[in-house]
């Protein structure tokens, strides 16, 4: 008799961990419980909320996980959970075939709760909706610090002191908080394009600094501008310990003319940006230390532990937690943390950041390398193997 319980029996196709299906096979892994996480988005958030899966797995031994999520985020969940489905609408048809012991929902969002429509969940932590009114509320006493945070800008912006994997974690009454990392898993194929790139882009002469450029359209004001960029790289140049350092810009499809704008005239290299969140990655995992504003691109250094110089103006500092890998740099602006989409200060929050600060945080960086006494990238990269 197959071993339809085990976490890798699909039914329809042969098991590609043994030819016979049954008790003594050495792959065996009988589910207790299935666990279903619903994160939607922004994707450095998603990718962020892959440090809940450990916690997950010591609370819940066993367990199958199923995380559902928009599209592209889904793209940085390869190898990480059992079933990853998007909101499309064939995915949600495979949701509604499906029953949850326990669902995790970590958007405060309709659409987050409502997904949960299209499944049978037992118990539900995180949030949900008050049906009579409509409204995002607490689904257990464990969410209402979280929940309250987001309805006060004092208790957000000036109070609050937790990292958001700490919060998101109590939200969702998880155990004790262990500080854990976030999971990246790089494909070999992957591991091999960063290889390539770290040779090609001079790493082995010297360590690669990439630079994060871009950031997500919703808060256009959390990356410098293309002045700021270039007054940032002059400064590099100038640096006894950074100078010989290849510098890499990276971004995204939407940061392809700001890189090129930002580049003009000056000896640095252009990753391509155009090619999906997967080959970001391996970009990203090819270089060596990285400076980034609040966005998908910090949270990919933060992953994949690299030494990462991030700087804050409309966002919280406090809420990010560089695992004692990098440094913050928070603008001078008087009236950073907003979380303003549209701002009209005559001098803007990415207009005041020190430079200064950047450049050494970027040589504790190259220390820190130096300190370790190990070939960064060689070690990360067979780290990540799946």
């Amino acid at each position: 008799m197959a071993e339809i319980y085990c976490r890798h029996f699909n039914g329809y196709k042969p098991c590609t961990k043994n030819v016979n299906c049954n008790e003594s096979c050495p792959s065996r892994s009988i589910v207790t419980e299935r666990i279903l996480i619903v994160h939607l988005e922004a994707l450095g958030a998603v990718l962020r909320s892959t440090s809940l899966l450990a916690a997950v797995k010591r609370k819940y031994p066993g367990c199958h996980i199923t995380w559902v999520t928009k599209a592209p985020a889904h793209a940085l969940l390869h190898n990480t959970v059992d079933r990853v489905l998007t909101t499309g609408s064939e995915d949600l048809l495979k949701l509604s075939a499906l029953e949850f012991d326990v669902g995790l929902v970590v958007d405060k969002s309709l659409a987050a709760a409502g997904v949960l429509k299209h499944t049978k969940v037992k118990q539900t932590f995180g949030f949900t909706v008050d049906k009579k009114i409509g409204a995002v509320v607490p689904a257990n006493p464990e969410a209402l610090e979280l929940w309250r945070l987001g309805l006060s800008d004092q208790k957000k912006f000036f109070e609050n002191e937790k990292s958001e994997q700490r919060l998101v974690h109590e939200s969702l009454a998880l155990g004790p908080y262990c500080r854990d990392e976030y999971v990246i898993h790089l494909s070999p194929e992957e591991q091999e394009l960063a290889l390539v790139r770290h040779e090609l882009w001079g790493g082995l002469s010297a360590p690669i600094i990439g630079i994060n450029t871009g950031c997500s359209p919703t808060l256009p004001h959390k990356k410098l501008s293309v002045d700021g960029h270039r007054r940032l790289i002059f400064r590099i140049l100038q640096s006894p310990l950074l100078r010989k350092c290849p510098i890499v810009l990276l971004g995204g499809p939407e940061d392809l003319e700001r890189n090129e704008a930002i580049a003009k005239d000056l000896s640095v290299i252009q990753s391509p940006v155009q090619r999906g969140l997967r080959d970001g990655l391996a970009s990203m995992a090819a270089v060596d230390v990285v400076f980034s504003g609040d966005s998908l691109g910090m949270h990919m250094a933060i992953g994949l532990k690299k030494w990462t110089v991030a700087w804050f103006g409309p966002s919280c500092e406090q809420e990010i937690d560089l695992y004692d890998r990098g440094e913050k740099i928070l603008t001078q602006a008087p009236c950073s943390p907003c979380w303003k989409r549209v701002c009209d200060k005559p001098v803007m929050c990415y207009d005041q950041v020190d430079f200064k600060q950047a450049i050494v945080a970027l040589e504790k960086g190259i220390e820190w390398l130096t300190l370790s006494s190990k070939q960064p990238f060689r070690e990360i990269s067979s780290s990540l193997s799946p």
